[in-house]
């Protein structure tokens, strides 16, 4: 009976993962990554969709042997078992997942305050908005999996129509000479440009956390997170061809977070613009959507095992404390970091936490029954990767390395804290016999 209950089948699982992949990574940063990579940004779209690939065949591999709705969490304490290592890259998933809601809820705001009068466009008008789309679907959330569920194959139904027809007119419309190799930057730069493209990927990660609510998870979650990721790779491909043929780079840049619908104006004119802008608000409303589902799922994995404050937990509605919690922090960093800088140190975060899950699945490979290839390949990916985009960001920034460290000690101080005083630990929730 509890069976038939369970709300996220094969396509809810592939919705929610589009819909957290298609948000700020598409609309709000083509132009950081157009200024770093030019109108090769497909190039980068197709690497970081390859380093996705692998990530997504090593973590279905891993959630069809331990399917736990903590997803990475429980990946993580299967390999290295209970301690200080397992317990600090917890903490670390759960902030970088909190850091890539809070850019995609100011993604939110940055295109809402565009329907307003120019003297309106207030930056308390911004934080309004910020805040407004945040606090709206932690109530969602609040209801359940099942309606979130919903949500997703709506909104993901929405904006896949809108960016497949906006891409397939680009694409008809582009103009040659506005992609030629000719244009392209140094091979360098286009690898430097995962620092941002890699973002636009990194939510394929909340299928992982939906194990619990879906029937027969050794089956459909692999599936599900390649099909996500396939379909979401194509798409992004696609929308930079549409976008570099029909605008030029300087124009793409210029155009910053509303580049997508910039690129509308010379094929459908304003009404492009607006239905271009209107979907951005819908694609990143629906990262918050799926995401939060995600935090949600994570958040309560940790107090049950013992790692976060009991108060995690408690019920709320039909879900739980957490959510709330998640939602404030989310609400704190949205209105106090940048954007551009934020999302390459996420990616960087989320690329380090990948890296170590996979290493941690060469561990247990003849549990998982998993190519020890393809799994390496994922492990050498992400960690290159992740240093690309750390030397990138170190040349434009002289603050990243103090965040990133400030980053890795609150983690490690937290979980320090919690181990001593709470005498609290992460454990495996599905145990071997």
């Amino acid at each position: 009976m509890q069976k038939n209950k369970k709300p996220i089948g094969l396509w809810s699982a592939v919705s929610m993962g589009i819909g957290a992949m298609v948000g700020a990574g598409i609309f709000a940063l083509m132009g950081e990554a157009s200024a770093i990579a030019g109108s090769a940004v497909y190039i980068s779209f197709i690497i970081g969709g390859f380093i996705a690939l692998l990530s997504g065949y090593s973590m279905g591999k891993l959630g069809a042997r331990y399917p736990s709705a903590g997803g990475i969490v429980e990946y993580l304490s299967q390999a290295y078992g209970i301690g200080f290592f397992t317990g600090s890259m917890s903490i670390m998933l759960f902030f970088s997942a909190v850091v890539s809601l809070s850019l995609v809820a100011k993604a939110f705001g940055n295109y809402a305050v565009t329907f307003f009068a120019p003297d309106l466009q207030t930056q308390v008008m911004h934080h309004i908005f910020t805040v407004g789309i945040v606090v709206f679907f932690v109530l969602v959330n609040l209801k359940g999996a099942a309606e979130v569920a919903v949500w997703e194959r709506f909104i993901v139904g929405i904006k896949f129509l809108v960016l497949c027809a906006f891409s397939v007119a680009g694409i008809y419309y582009l103009k040659p000479e506005l992609i030629s190799p000719d244009l392209y930057p140094p091979p360098k730069d286009i690898f430097f440009s995962l620092a941002i493209t890699f973002f636009a990927y990194e939510g394929f990660r909340v299928i992982t956390n939906t194990a619990e609510d879906m029937p027969d998870p050794a089956k459909n979650l692999p599936r599900a997170m390649m099909i996500s990721i396939l379909l979401v790779m194509v798409l992004y491909v696609a929308i930079s061809f549409a976008v570099f043929g029909n605008l030029s780079t300087a124009k793409v840049i210029a155009s910053k977070d509303f580049a997508l619908a910039e690129a509308a104006l010379p094929i459908f004119g304003h009404i492009g613009f607006t239905v271009v802008a209107i979907t951005a608000l819908i694609a990143t409303a629906s990262a918050i959507n799926a995401s939060l589902y995600a935090v949600t799922n994570v958040t309560y994995q940790l107090a049950r095992d013992g790692e976060l404050p009991k108060a995690f937990a408690k019920s709320v509605g039909h879900s739980r404390e957490g959510i709330i919690v998640g939602g404030v922090l989310i609400i704190l960093l949205a209105l106090l970091f940048n954007l551009a800088e934020i999302a390459a140190i996420g990616s960087i975060s989320i690329l380090f936490v990948h890296a170590m899950t996979h290493i941690g699945h060469l561990k247990l490979i003849k549990k998982t029954g998993a190519s020890f290839i393809l799994v390496l390949l994922a492990v050498i990916t992400c960690l290159t990767a992740m240093v690309l985009a750390f030397i990138y960001v170190s040349q434009t920034s002289d603050k990243v390395a103090l965040i990133l460290t400030g980053f890795v000690l609150v983690a490690s101080i937290t979980e320090i804290t919690l181990q001593k005083v709470a005498k609290r630990e992460v454990r495996p929730r599905i145990v071997e016999k």
